[in-house]
């Protein structure tokens, strides 16, 4: 059986416009060749520092924006040259969740009118059929379906996530992306909206694609991470498996950087990475990572290491596990 989503080498480069004439001067390279696949009723958490290309991979794979390369499949069909009539009947399958629960609802339509919006668009249902579809997912996410009329000003951040959902869910998708969908709540209200989204994974056999940057949020949401950085995927694994043995420095980084760390981490020490994320308008050559890696070596400076399966299911894109033949971290020399 296919896989509900497979994304291959799926690249967007964002063109830099100069000058009177807004000429191409360069090129931002956001998200640049990212390959993984999700299967139907599964979370994959795509994790990594602010500006690595997360968001703008989740709104590629949707088609808000155009891919520069690469291929993306639903359900084995090919989608990527899908104009926006060829499109309509995959968005239907695809929905996404937002991060800001304040900008992503519009101010001058009801919560009932948000929600019911997708139905109307795809022309799904009679008035009635819908205003009752309002009221059950209304319900479903925990909302008193009175609430309906209400506008997104009388509701708190919380709420305002719930219509979220409720409006992706309108029209019974079978993938969503989250894009960092509980980052901007507060931490009681993040773990209400996790349980949520993990009961109507259960109820609808959902498919997540959840994009976040707080690795404890994925540790419980996830079945599978995916690390990135600077526009690649560097490691990708089951979740057990990431948090006991990391096998990219990057991934030893973020989680010898977790407050409480999980899975016998604790005597793990600490991994302190030195100087910035480099641009990505001018990334570096080689492995984006060789800048800020303890462990660089001479040929991480010009070759790129490709994501390879080091162990079953566990993939990585470092020179230290080249050949698909694992090696232990060697700790650096202390200063």
């Amino acid at each position: 059986m296919s896989p509900l989503l497979e994304v291959e080498g799926l690249k967007k480069h964002f063109p830099i416009h100069t000058g009177v004439f807004s000429r191409i001067s360069g090129q931002v390279y956001a998200v640049d060749g990212i390959s993984f696949r999700i299967d139907r009723g599964e979370t994959l958490g795509l994790v990594g520092e602010s500006g690595c290309g997360k968001s703008t991979a989740g709104r590629t794979i949707l088609k808000l924006l155009e891919p520069t390369a690469g291929k993306i499949r639903v359900r084995g069909e090919d989608i990527t040259d899908l104009d926006q009539d060829r499109m309509l009947p995959y968005r239907r399958q695809m929905q996404m969740i937002y991060q800001d629960p304040y900008a992503s609802l519009n101010p001058r339509m009801s919560a009932g009118e948000i929600v019911s919006e997708p139905l109307v668009i795809h022309g799904v249902g009679a008035p009635k059929d819908r205003r009752e579809r309002v009221a059950h997912l209304f319900e479903r996410v925990g909302l008193r379906p009175e609430l309906a009329k209400a506008y997104p000003h009388e509701f708190s951040g919380g709420q305002r996530q719930r219509i979220g959902i409720a409006r992706a869910l309108a029209l019974s998708p079978e993938l969503i992306v989250g894009d960092e969908p509980v980052s901007a709540l507060d931490v009681s209200i993040q773990a209400q909206i996790i349980n949520l989204l993990m009961d109507l994974q259960d109820e609808y056999q959902l498919s997540y694609l959840f994009v976040a940057h707080d690795l404890a949020v994925v540790e419980h949401i996830s079945d599978r991470v995916a690390v990135m950085y600077l526009g690649r995927i560097v490691e990708m694994t089951d979740k057990t498996t990431l948090f006991e043995t990391p096998l990219h420095p990057y991934t030893e980084a973020l989680l010898s950087a977790v407050p409480i760390a999980k899975y016998g981490a604790r005597d793990r020490r600490r991994v302190i990475l030195t100087g910035d994320v480099p641009s990505p308008i001018n990334p570096p050559p080689g492995c984006h990572f060789h800048t800020r890696c303890p462990y660089v070596m001479a040929r991480c400076r010009h070759e790129a290491p490709p994501l390879c399966e080091v162990q079953s299911g566990h993939w990585t894109a470092c020179h230290l596990h080249d050949g698909g033949v694992r090696y232990p971290l060697a700790k650096p020399a202390e200063p």
